[in-house]
């Protein structure tokens, strides 16, 4: 027997083995790869959009073509230039109320 095709037997049956260990790797790392969660993915979302239905009142509120009534256009002037005048005038000091505020 020749020891050259002995080494040569042996380096084949080696490669051989580390073929099919990467082989088994790759597959098992393929595997982790595949979907695991058919039924949550097929829901995803589904939480978040049931949330935002149920914080509409009227969901129909969109096509109704009849403007809101209820304020005339005297008052709806009144309460805009009092929202406006809010910003321009300093709030109020209310130091002596919570008692945080200069002693005068």
């Amino acid at each position: 027997m020749n020891l050259t095709s002995t080494w040569t037997r042996t380096a084949r049956r080696t490669a051989a083995g580390a073929v099919g260990a990467m082989g088994a790797i790759a597959a098992t790392l393929l595997a982790a790869c595949s979907a695991t969660t058919p039924q949550w993915d097929a829901h995803f979302g589904d939480a978040t959009r049931i949330a935002m239905a149920r914080q509409i009142i009227a969901p129909a509120a969109a096509r109704n073509a009849d403007p809101v009534a209820g304020m005339d256009g005297r008052a709806a002037a009144q309460a805009q230039q009092r929202y406006q005048k809010s910003f321009a005038e300093p709030a109020p000091n209310n130091a002596a109320i919570i008692g945080a505020g200069p002693g005068q």
